[in-house]
């Protein structure tokens, strides 16, 4: 719960460090596009200015407006006001967008003594935030109105069409944010959920195994009372529900000890351990059923102390998993256990002769039920819990499990446990 806690924090931490990256750059952005886009008012004024400099069909229409002469005309000097208002307006917009500037805008030609003023069609309220640029006329119209003219060109909302033209990298940038929110809190989702699953899952196997171990229980009494009175022919099949029941026995603690070290780790509790002593003792008990099953078993330990950090009874059942393994997947089993010590850790080698691994489900053996899909190795009855144990108590060690195998060769499986040196 404190880990999901510690990633939640470290993802809002990220996203809010990415939104404000996002905010500086958007910034950078801004200026950027506010200084082109001066750059373009610029050269679209300068283009303004020497297109209204000569005398043409716009100017002159202009320059009758701006002096109320309706001379050469029909129309009364108010439309000829009005005409010479949208031309002039048609004719900044087709300027403007021709440099790349394509928003609402307004503007006022108006005389430096304020004698005559033809002001745009749509004029912006004077208390909005506008953006003036000043183009001082030169030509036809100053010397038709005989007075200094100025045109003057207004922008409003200029950040929002700055931020218009940044689109095509704020969007893209706020929608994979988006995803990865989406996925983030997706992913936890599913986690939790699995979690849950597992969770009760687990406490179902770890209840009924212990509601298992009662009948168990009776079963080996009740065998063992019976024993004393049985006839002789019938002690065979006594002896066959004493081994099913020892078996049953085996895999109900299995399956108890995995979930501990699972859901209890405090429980776990290493202590400083001279390990060799414990290995002898493994490597002489599994030598003497050797010698009664016609297995060929030897083993070789580095002189001197393996001093580690250990849980024993935990680290004794998972080397002894390996050999019982080593055992099962063999015909005539040949089974070599070295232990040495090499670059601050302990290596536990345990190699055999058997079916071997194929290389598809190496790293897939160490999950819990998993089971190879080989046909030989079925017939050896278990339930996949044995290495995914074996995997468990190693971590819990601090260490790591290697596995090497062939098919139809034999697997090396070595255990890395780190030491502990005497000062």
């Amino acid at each position: 719960m404190k880990r999901r806690s510690v990633y939640i924090v470290i993802f809002i931490v990220a996203i809010l460090g990415l939104f404000f990256i996002q905010y500086k750059y958007l910034k950078i952005g801004v200026s950027l596009a506010t200084v082109q886009f001066k750059k373009n008012i610029d050269v679209a004024s300068k283009n303004i200015k020497n297109d209204l400099a000569d005398e043409n069909q716009l100017t002159f229409l202009v320059g009758k407006a701006i002096t109320n002469d309706d001379t050469n005309f029909k129309l009364s000097i108010d439309s000829i006001q009005d005409a010479s208002k949208y031309f002039l307006k048609d004719f900044i917009s087709y300027r403007l967008k021709l440099n790349g500037i394509d928003t609402d805008f307004s503007y006022r030609l108006i005389a430096k003594d304020s004698s005559f003023s033809l002001k745009s069609p749509n004029q912006f309220n004077t208390s909005e935030n506008l953006l003036t640029f000043p183009i001082q006329l030169k030509g036809y119209l100053p010397e038709t109105a005989g007075k200094d003219t100025l045109l003057e060109l207004q922008f409003k909302n200029i950040n929002s069409y700055l931020l218009s033209q940044l689109n095509g990298l704020t969007i893209p940038s706020l929608l994979f944010m988006l995803i990865i929110i989406i996925i983030f809190i997706w992913f936890l989702r599913s986690i939790y959920w699995q979690r849950q699953v597992i969770t009760t899952t687990n406490s179902f196997i770890n209840n009924l195994t212990h509601e298992l171990k009662t009948p168990v229980f009776s079963i080996n009494l009740a065998s063992k009372m019976l024993e004393k009175d049985l006839d002789t022919t019938k002690k065979p099949l006594l002896k066959i529900i004493r081994q099913q029941t020892e078996r049953l026995n085996k895999h109900i603690d299995k399956v108890l000890e995995l979930g501990k070290l699972e859901f209890q780790p405090k429980l776990f509790n290493l202590k400083k351990t001279d390990f060799k002593p414990n290995l002898i003792e493994i490597c002489q008990n599994f030598e003497t059923l050797s010698n009664l099953n016609n297995i060929t078993f030897t083993y070789n330990l580095e002189e001197g102390s393996f001093l580690i950090k250990s849980e024993i009874n935990h680290l004794e059942n998972a080397i002894s998993n390996i050999l019982d393994n080593a055992q099962k997947y063999s015909e005539n089993p040949i089974i070599k256990l070295n232990a040495s010590k090499h670059k601050n850790q302990l290596l536990i080698s345990i190699s055999d002769n058997g079916v071997g691994i194929n290389k598809k489900d190496k790293d897939l053996i160490f999950k819990k039920y998993y089971r190879v899909s080989n046909e030989d190795v079925h017939k050896v009855k278990g339930y996949g819990l044995g290495l995914s144990y074996v995997k468990e108590v190693v971590k819990k060690h601090k260490g790591k499990v290697k596995i090497d195998s062939n098919v139809g060769v034999g697997t090396i499986v070595t255990i890395f446990i780190p030491l502990i040196h005497e000062k």
